[in-house]
C-alpha cells in the first residue's frame, strides 16, 4: 500500500477540484512553504492515522510533522468517521475534510476547506450579519486567508499560524496570547512593547514577561522592541485564539544610550500619569558621588523627586513627607534604602533591575502611602551559563554572581557590597568627624524557577546593615532585613494570578560608652508581614480586570534602653509593643473604549486595625493633650482591637491619544496610610521611629489631581511632557517646639496632626537616540503646611500655612551623555534647587536674669539655593564577543565647581552672642575612579 507521504504528493489534481468548488483555504502552500526550507526531520506516520485508513477505507492526505501531537493510543470504537477525526485533533491545530465520494481525508493545519459559497455572495442580505446599538448593520466576520503573494515573500521568521480554525467561531477579533523571554537567558522580558502595524494598537508585555493582545483574523504585522533587545517583526495568521511565545535576542548596542525608544512610546500611550521607568542602565554614564551607580540618585533628577539636602536619608515626591512613599524590593518593603546617610543606595546595582516610580495613578494593587510607589525589581539569574558582574571603586567593592542551576529552568543571583568609608568622613570640612568611623555592607541572593510557560516562582532574601560613630563615644547602627516569595501562574488563556508572601525588618541601636557611668544600649524595630493574591482577567478586547486581597500585620517596639555594664546607672526602660493588622480589597478594569481613548478605573477598600496587647489615654474633650488632661487610661488585653479605621481609596486615570504621538492624561486618586515616622530632625535620620496609628493618632488621609500633555517628535528621538498636580493631605504629623519623642510612652502629647497641600507643574524633555543623548527636568512646586488649634500650644506659626522643610520651588536637572566613539563618552550632572527653608533667631531677650533667644516663624527663611556640576569620562574595553571579561573605567569629579553647599545652618551661644553656623556634605571638587567588570 502506498504512504500517506506519497499520496499526498502525488494527488495534485485535488488541488483544481477544491478550488474549483469553493473558496479554497489549503495547507498545500503551506506544505510547500515547509518542504522548500530547510530538511525537515522524518517523522513516523501516526498509528492512529494508520488504523483508521485500514478500518474505514479512506485514504488520509496530510505531512507526515503535523500528526506529531496525534494521541496514538486512543480508543475509537464504536465512533463515526467524523467522531473519531474530532477525537483525535481535538488538542491539535489541524481541521479535516471528508471527500466522501472519493472517500479522500485531508487533514489541514489550522484552516477550513469551504466547499459552498456564503449566501450573500450574490448580494443576498446576510443574515448572518449583527445589528449594532446604534442600529447599523456589524460586517459578518469571515474566515482567514493569506494571500499567495505574502507567502512567497522572503523573512527571517516563518510566518506564525494561530489558532484552530472552526466555521462556528467567527470573529471580528480573536486573542492572541503569549510570553516574551530573552533567548540568552530564559528569563522573562517586561515591558516589552508590542504594536500592531499600521494601527494604534499596543500591549506591554508585564513583569513576567506575559502579553496579550486582541487582533483581526487573518494575516498581521506584529512589531515588537524592548530595552536592550533587537527589535523583531513576526508575521502571523490569526484563525483563532492562541498562544505565541516570543525568543528574544540581546540588542548588540544596548548599552550605547541612556534611555530606549519602548520607553518614549508607553510614555504617550500609557494611561497612568505620573509614572517614570528607570532601567539601572540609565545610571551607568551619569557621574555620582564617589563612581556608584545608584538608582535612587537617577529618581532625584527626574521632574518632583527631590531630598531635603545632599547626604539626606529619603525622598519627597511631590510636596510629601519622606514615610509617604511606599518603597519595594521585590514586593517586600524596605524601610530605609540608603546607606551612610543617604549618600549611597541600600542596593546592589549589579542585582538591581529597575523600578517604576508612581508619582499619581497608583495601580489598585498598591496602598498604604499617600505621595508615591517606588516597585524596585531585581534581576532572573542566567539559565544558560555561569556569569557575573562587579566593581571596584573608591569606597565600596561589589559583585553579583548569577548561577545556573538547572539549565534552561532555574537560577540563583547572590550579590554582596561592602564599603571602607571611614577616609570619607576624615575629609569632610567638619573637624568633628575626623575621628568618625562608617562602614556598612549589604548582601542579597534570589532564586528564580521556571516550572513550564504556566507557572514560575520566585524567592528574594535581602540584608544590610550600617554601623557608624559620630562622636568616640557613641555606635550607631541600624539594619534592613526582608524576604518575599511570588509564585506566578497562568490560570487560563484569559487569567494569571501571582500569590506573594513578604516579610520585612527594621532596626537601629545606639551603644553609649561615655566616661561617666551612663553607658547604656538603645535599641528601636518595626517588622511587618504582607500576604497578597491578586490576578488579572482579560475579558475582552475592551476590558482587563485587576483584582485581589492583601493583609498585613505589624509588629513594633517603640523603643527600649538598658544598662550597658554593671556600673551603668541608666534605669531601663521599655516601651509597650504595638501590633496592628492592615488589609485591603480591590479591583481595577483597564477599559479601551477607542483606539484614542482609554480609561482606567480602581477601587480599593482599605481597612486598618490597632490591637493589644498595651494601655492607651483618652483626654478631656476640647481640651490640649498634656499631663494634666488625661481623662482615663484603658488597658487592652492580646489581640483586642484598640481603634479601626479605614475607607474607599478611588483610582480614576483617562488617556486620549490626539495623534499617535501627542496624548493628553488626566487623574485622580486617594489614599489612606496608617503609619508615620517621628522626628524632631529638620532632615531625616537613620534612627527615626515608625509610628502606628491608635487611639489617639489618627492615619494620614490625602487625594490628588493630575493634568498631563505628552509629545514625541522625529520618530520617538524627543520626548516632551508637561504635567501639573494638586494634593491635599490631613493628619500629616509634626512637633511641638522642644518635642521629646524617643522612648515616650504617650508620644501624643509631643505630636500634632494637622493639614498639607502642595502643588505643581514638571515639564521633561528628553533626547533617547544619537550620540547625545539624556534629559533636562524642571519643577516648579510649593510644599505647605498648617496646624490650627484653639491652644497656643497646638499651634504653629499662628494657624497659617507655612513652607515644609523640603519645599523647593525650583529644581533643575540636567543629565546628558555624548559618546565620542563607541569606547569613549562623556557625561555631565547638573543641579540647581532653591534653599529649603530654615528657621532663624531673630533677637534675644533677658527674664528673670536669664538670656533667651527668640526664633522667627518656623520656616520664614531659607538657607543659600543648591546647585552642582558633576562631570564624568567613561572608557569601556574593547568590543570582542568572546572576551573572558568585558570590563570599563569611569573616572568622575563630583562637585567640579566646588560649591559649599550647606546642608543645614545652626546657631551656638559663644560669649552671650548667637552666632550661626554652616555644615556642608561635600565643599570640595571629590574625584573617583571606579573600575567595573562583567563575565
Amino acid at each position: 500500500m502506498e504512504t500517506a507521504r506519497a499520496r499526498h504528493l502525488s494527488n495534485r489534481r485535488y488541488q483544481l477540484f477544491l478550488l474549483v468548488t469553493g473558496l479554497f483555504l489549503s495547507a498545500l502552500c503551506h506544505a510547500q512553504e515547509t518542504l522548500s526550507g530547510a530538511p525537515q526531520e522524518r517523522v513516523e506516520t501516526n498509528a492512529s492515522i494508520l488504523k483508521l485508513e485500514q478500518e474505514t477505507g479512506y485514504r488520509f492526505f496530510f505531512l507526515e510533522e503535523w500528526t506529531r501531537d496525534i494521541p496514538e493510543e486512543v480508543d475509537l470504537s464504536g465512533l463515526t468517521l467524523s467522531e473519531a477525526l474530532d477525537t483525535l485533533l481535538a488538542n491539535t491545530p489541524l481541521n479535516y475534510y471528508i471527500l466522501e465520494d472519493e472517500k479522500r481525508v485531508f487533514l489541514l493545519e489550522n484552516t477550513l476547506i469551504y466547499d459552498e459559497l456564503p449566501k450573500h455572495f450574490f448580494g443576498r442580505k446576510d443574515t448572518l450579519a449583527s445589528e449594532t446599538t446604534e442600529g447599523i448593520t456589524a460586517p459578518r466576520p469571515v474566515p482567514s486567508f493569506l494571500a499567495e503573494s505574502v507567502q512567497r515573500t522572503a523573512r527571517k521568521y516563518p510566518i506564525a499560524r494561530i489558532g484552530k480554525a472552526s466555521s462556528n467561531q467567527l470573529r471580528q477579533r480573536y486573542t492572541l496570547r503569549g510570553r516574551a523571554t530573552n533567548e540568552s537567558t530564559g528569563e522573562p522580558i517586561p515591558d516589552l512593547t508590542i504594536r500592531l502595524s499600521g494601527t494604534n494598537r499596543v500591549t506591554i508585555t508585564d513583569e513576567q514577561g506575559n502579553y496579550s493582545m486582541d487582533l483581526p483574523p487573518g494575516y498581521n504585522v506584529l512589531s515588537i522592541t524592548a530595552i536592550g533587545i533587537e527589535n523583531m517583526e513576526r508575521e502571523i495568521v490569526m484563525y483563532n485564539d492562541g498562544t505565541l511565545n516570543l525568543a528574544m535576542e540581546e540588542g548588540l548596542e544596548q548599552l550605547d544610550e541612556v534611555v530606549v525608544e519602548a520607553d518614549a512610546i508607553s510614555n504617550v500611550e500609557e494611561t497612568s500619569t505620573g509614572k517614570e521607568t528607570i532601567d539601572l542602565e540609565e545610571s551607568r554614564n551619569i557621574p555620582l558621588v564617589l563612581g556608584e551607580r545608584d538608582l535612587l540618585q537617577v529618581a532625584k533628577a527626574l521632574p518632583g523627586i527631590s531630598s531635603a539636602g545632599e547626604g539626606a536619608t529619603g525622598l519627597n515626591v511631590r510636596g510629601g513627607k519622606t514615610d509617604q512613599n511606599l518603597v519595594l524590593l521585590d514586593d517586600a518593603v524596605i524601610y530605609n534604602p540608603t546607606h551612610f546617610f543617604g549618600i549611597f543606595q541600600a542596593l546592589n546595582p549589579f542585582t538591581t533591575k529597575g523600578a517604576d516610580i508612581y508619582k499619581a495613578s497608583v495601580p489598585v494593587e498598591f496602598g498604604g502611602r499617600l505621595s508615591s510607589v517606588f516597585d524596585i525589581r531585581t534581576k532572573n539569574g542566567n539559565v544558560e551559563r555561569f556569569s557575573g558582574e562587579g566593581s571596584i571603586g573608591p569606597v565600596t567593592g561589589n559583585l553579583a554572581l548569577e548561577i545556573p542551576v538547572k539549565k534552561d529552568t532555574s537560577s540563583l543571583v547572590v550579590g554582596g557590597r561592602g564599603a571602607y568609608a571611614d577616609w570619607i568622613l576624615r575629609s569632610l570640612e567638619e573637624e568633628s568627624l575626623n575621628n568618625s568611623e562608617a562602614s556598612f555592607f549589604d548582601v542579597i541572593a534570589k532564586y528564580h524557577h521556571r516550572f513550564n510557560d504556566q507557572s514560575e516562582i520566585r524567592a528574594t532574601a535581602y540584608f544590610s546593615r550600617d554601623d557608624f560613630s559620630i562622636t568616640s563615644d557613641s555606635l550607631y547602627n541600624y539594619t534592613n532585613r526582608l524576604a518575599s516569595v511570588r509564585w506566578d501562574h497562568r490560570h487560563s488563556n484569559k487569567t494569571v494570578g501571582a500569590l506573594m508572601a513578604a516579610n520585612s525588618d527594621y532596626r537601629f541601636g545606639i551603644d553609649f560608652d561615655g566616661q561617666a557611668n551612663t553607658d547604656f544600649d538603645l535599641t528601636y524595630r518595626i517588622n511587618e508581614t504582607e500576604l497578597k493574591y491578586k490576578l488579572n482577567t482579560r475579558l475582552n478586547d475592551k476590558h482587563s480586570l485587576d483584582y485581589g486581597i492583601s493583609s498585613k500585620f505589624y509588629s513594633v517596639n517603640p523603643g527600649s534602653i538598658e544598662p550597658m555594664g554593671s556600673d551603668s546607672d541608666i534605669v531601663p526602660v521599655f516601651i509597650d509593643e504595638e501590633q496592628a493588622i492592615e488589609g485591603a480589597l480591590f479591583v481595577g478594569d483597564e477599559i479601551a473604549l477607542t483606539d484614542n481613548l482609554s480609561l482606567d478605573l480602581g477601587l480599593r477598600y482599605a481597612f486598618f486595625a490597632a490591637l493589644g496587647p498595651g494601655t492607651q489615654r483618652t483626654y478631656f474633650e476640647g481640651q490640649p493633650r498634656n499631663e494634666a488632661t488625661v481623662q482615663d487610661t484603658l488597658r487592652y488585653n492580646s489581640g483586642e482591637v484598640v481603634e479601626t479605621y479605614g475607607g474607599p481609596e478611588a483610582r480614576v486615570s483617562l488617556r486620549y491619544l490626539l495623534a499617535p504621538d501627542f496624548s493628553v492624561k488626566a487623574s485622580f486618586n486617594n489614599a489612606y496610610q496608617f503609619v508615620h515616622t517621628l522626628t524632631n530632625n529638620t532632615t531625616v535620620s537613620p534612627i527615626d521611629t515608625w509610628k502606628l496609628s491608635d487611639l489617639n493618632i489618627e492615619p494620614q488621609t490625602g487625594y490628588q489631581a493630575s493634568l498631563g500633555f505628552y509629545k514625541n517628535f522625529n520618530d520617538n528621538m524627543y520626548e516632551v511632557s508637561v504635567e501639573g498636580y494638586y494634593k491635599r493631605m490631613d493628619n500629616v504629623l509634626d512637633f511641638k517646639t522642644g518635642a521629646d519623642l524617643f522612648l515616650n510612652e504617650h508620644v501624643e502629647t509631643e505630636v500634632l496632626q494637622g493639614e498639607g497641600k502642595a502643588y505643581g507643574i514638571e515639564f521633561l524633555i528628553k533626547k533617547n537616540r544619537g550620540k547625545l543623548n539624556g534629559w533636562l527636568g524642571y519643577t516648579y512646586a510649593r510644599s505647605l503646611y498648617r496646624f490650627d488649634s484653639q491652644f497656643s500650644e497646638e499651634r504653629i506659626n499662628g494657624g497659617e500655612f507655612f513652607p515644609s522643610n523640603f519645599d523647593k520651588p525650583h529644581d533643575l536637572s540636567l543629565i546628558a551623555n555624548y559618546k565620542l566613539t563607541r569606547r569613549y563618552s562623556f557625561s555631565v550632572n547638573f543641579v540647581y534647587q532653591t534653599g529649603r527653608p530654615v528657621t532663624y533667631p531673630i533677637g534675644t531677650f533677658r527674664f528673670n536674669n536669664a538670656d533667651f533667644v527668640a526664633f522667627s516663624d518656623r520656616n520664614e527663611f531659607r538657607i543659600p539655593d543648591f546647585y552642582r556640576l558633576d562631570l564624568g569620562i567613561n572608557i569601556e574595553g574593547n568590543h570582542r564577543k568572546n572576551k573572558l571579561v568585558h570590563s570599563f573605567w569611569t573616572i568622575s569629579v563630583y562637585n567640579v565647581l566646588g560649591r559649599n553647599n550647606p546642608y543645614s545652618v545652626f546657631f551656638v551661644t559663644e560669649g552671650g552672642e548667637v552666632k550661626a553656623l554652616q555644615s556642608s556634605i561635600f565643599a570640595i571638587p571629590i574625584p573617583s575612579i571606579t573600575y567595573n567588570f562583567k563575565f
